[in-house]
């Protein structure tokens, strides 16, 4: 065995205790960066030579230790629970704020809800009944209809925006899918290069999984291993993401709500191409909003004010105005339009023209008969009333709300969970760090003082053996 062997072993030990430090420090630098993945040395002991001499063997220990490696920390299994639960939790949020939206839409329950507006005009017509000979009484039914059109009208605008909102929101975000796509392919090139020079990849890495988890929150996305260290980014069965190279997204399909039919729906396609992409996260649930939630609840509505018009026009028709006119439509359009939350309108605007009587007044006089009246203002209780439609749908509506608002707490549940195993695996603890600092420096004095050991002994076989040299 070589005498100077032992130098070498100790340079090694010097040198792969030093990059623990190094690393222990990068660590602590980046305990708080987002996305970083803890590292750690790969120290592995270097064997002696294995292939002997013609005439002899090698007898070595050793030589020393490897620490060429640096191991970045993750788990890719809690990885790919992660990107599953976020996008999970992510269409849940959306469509959750949803719902919270379309209730603050009906304003139920409240004075200006759609509820409290019918229960004033059939009041009004209840005074009317009692008093159909009164101007007052039939003004002020005029003005509470009026109202309640009004409050129609309010909440379906406010729908048809949260559309609208909703179909803008997903055509940004699908167009920063686009962007942080390409970022991704990006990355996976500089990586690829990386890692066929020899190049540490670790910090790039760590970049391309935050990259990852915002696709996986917007659209769903999962990734695919490939060579060279890179990844593929998968939504919904078609590749985001191939190495390199991006996908481009776009969103298709009716631009407004009235446009949209069974058979054309918003939805996320690829561009070129045009296939359509089954997306999740965030975009999962802004569809949902534009192909389920709004258009549910807005038909709802406009069922409501359908039969509203319906129903009172068929009672004001049948009877008789103040004058002893044959009585019309009292709400409108008229035919052949259809009557919705947002056309419903009032057709009559004198008082003397509301219908009050079921007979004909007698002698050309002012009727003063109140049956048609009367039974406008029993519609409340109705069992296929507008009043009970209107609170069926109410009362589905805050289930929907609830049943939402508690499966959102749910998954949030999960998602922590899951995002704290992985930050037991990935994420820096403070406390370790110190420890393995602490022992790379006692290894590095250790190692240290071995080279003095070493010299020393040199120092005796060279110098004071005299013999060396003759």
């Amino acid at each position: 065995m070589n005498s100077f062997s032992s130098l070498n072993t100790a340079t090694t030990a010097l040198w792969a205790q030093r990059r623990g430090l190094d690393v222990t420090g990068q660590n602590i630098a980046n305990v708080n960066s987002e996305g970083y993945s803890r590292q750690r040395v790969d120290l592995r002991a270097m064997g002696g030579t294995v292939v002997p001499a013609f005439y002899s063997v090698s007898q070595g220990v050793g030589s020393g230790v490897s620490s060429d490696d640096v191991l970045r920390i993750r788990d890719a299994f809690l990885e790919g629970r992660a990107h599953a639960e976020h996008a999970t939790s992510a269409q849940l949020h959306t469509e959750s704020a949803a719902f919270e939206a379309v209730e603050d839409a009906f304003r139920e329950p409240g004075s200006t809800g759609v509820q409290a507006l019918l229960s004033d005009v059939w009041a009004a017509w209840g005074d009317v009944a009692n008093n159909p000979q009164d101007l007052a009484t039939r003004s002020q039914l005029l003005q509470r209809t009026e109202t309640l059109v009004s409050g129609m009208h309010a909440t379906r605008a406010t729908l048809d925006t949260q559309w609208t909102s909703a179909h803008d929101s997903l055509a940004a975000l699908v167009a920063e899918v686009n962007s942080i796509a390409t970022e991704v392919a990006g990355l996976n090139r500089a990586i690829q290069r990386a890692t066929g020079s020899g190049y540490p990849t670790n910090e790039l890495a760590d970049q391309r999984d935050v990259l990852v988890m915002k696709l996986a929150d917007r659209v769903g996305a999962t990734v695919r291993p490939g060579e060279g260290g890179v990844l593929d980014v998968v939504v919904g069965g078609t590749t985001l993401v191939a190495g390199s190279l991006s996908t481009r997204l776009t969103v298709a399909g009716p631009t407004g709500i009235d446009a949209m039919t069974a058979s054309d729906r918003p939805r996320v396609v690829t561009d070129p191409g045009g296939s359509a992409v089954p997306v999740g996260g965030t975009a999962a649930g802004r569809l949902t909003v534009m192909t389920q939630v709004v258009p549910t609840y807005r038909a709802g509505l406009d069922a409501v004010a359908a039969g509203f018009a319906q129903q009172v026009n068929a009672l004001h028709r049948s009877g008789y105005d103040r004058d002893g006119n044959p009585g019309g439509d009292l709400l409108g359009p008229p035919p052949p339009a259809s009557v919705t939350a947002g056309s419903l309108t009032l057709l009559v605007g004198s008082p003397t023209a509301v219908v009050a009587a079921k007979l004909p007044p007698a002698g050309g006089g002012a009727s003063t008969d109140n049956g048609i009246a009367d039974e406008i203002g029993q519609l409340r209780l109705a069992t296929d009333g507008p009043d009970t439609t209107y609170r069926a749908l109410i009362v589905e509506l805050g289930v929907q709300a609830s049943v939402s608002a508690r499966t959102l707490d749910i998954q949030s549940v999960v998602a922590t969970n899951v995002d704290a195993a992985r930050e037991s695996v990935a994420g820096v603890n403070l406390d370790e760090e110190m420890a393995n600092m602490l022992q790379y420096q006692h290894a590095y004095a250790a190692a240290s003082r071995m080279v003095t050991a070493i010299d020393e002994a040199l120092d005796v076989l060279i110098s004071r053996t005299g013999l060396v040299g003759r």
